[in-house]
């Protein structure tokens, strides 16, 4: 059943990765992402739907539009074949608990951030917003379900401790950090000290290590060095995956030493 319950997930973050490549384009631009369908960015062709299907027909076509032979960015298939990996290592590590459509509802949430972050240096309102309200109400539909209610007020506890250390740094440090990663920093805190305490100050923990990495990597390896401008969410997101899933042990680690 469990294994099952992974290939489902996986498959659902196939398809959920194709819609969030829809997201991450549009929503900066202020475009629906419902309506017009899919189409070739160079030629305004419709996708096809046996040409819509997440990594196959990328491969099958060979990263080009059926109808103009132009190339179509190989990141499409990799947003796809990430998201699905990321849905069954979810629900490999969640199982089949009432709690498991909130963890993958923040998993696309973050994955549609990362890569708003990374092409616009923005953390759209409607997708930061829309997470939120969605991830915490499905945390909370969960956690009844599961008779687990008495973790609720430690994660709104730790999302409300994430959002003003946030808010303070946005204040004390001018240009460090945007203030979108101050609305964004409930939501990582929220689902962090979920877990625990531990996990929530070991994602603020490495939030800035791995900014630092790779700020550092940016300007030793970049042509911009010192001027390149490194979006934060990416870093604050992935350090929060880290310790939603591997917290508790590195906090225990650290501590043995």
């Amino acid at each position: 059943m469990h294994a099952l319950l992974i290939a489902f997930s996986a498959l659902v973050g196939l398809i959920i990765g194709s819609f969030l490549n829809v997201v991450a384009y549009r929503v900066p631009l202020g475009k629906s992402v419902i309506s017009p369908g899919s189409a070739c960015p160079a030629c305004d062709a419709p996708i096809r739907a046996s040409d819509n299907i997440p990594v196959i027909s990328w491969l099958r076509l060979r990263g080009k539009c059926r109808d103009c032979g132009s190339s179509v960015s190989r990141r499409y298939a990799v947003v796809e074949g990430a998201s699905g990996l990321l849905f069954g290592l979810i629900a490999w590590w969640v199982g089949p608990t009432a709690l498991l459509p909130g963890y993958l509802f923040f998993a696309g949430t973050t994955i549609a951030l990362i890569l708003t972050d990374l092409d616009h240096k923005r953390l759209p309102d409607r997708i930061v917003f829309t997470g939120t309200g969605l991830t915490v109400a499905l945390f909370i539909g969960g956690s009844v379900l599961e008779s687990q209610t008495d973790q609720l007020p430690v994660a709104f506890l730790g999302g409300l401790v994430y959002l003003v250390l946030f808010f303070v740094l946005f204040m004390v440090t001018p240009g460090g950090f945007g203030f979108g990663d101050v609305k964004l920093a409930f939501l990582l805190g929220f689902v962090m000290a979920y877990s625990g305490w531990p996990e929530l100050v070991v994602g603020i923990f490495l939030a800035f290590l791995l900014g630092g990495l790779a700020g550092t990597a940016i300007m030793l390896f970049t042509k911009r060095g010192r001027k390149a401008k490194m979006p934060f969410g990416p870093a604050m997101m992935g350090a929060a995956w880290l310790a939603a899933l591997w917290g508790d042990s590195i906090a225990s680690w650290y501590l043995g030493l």
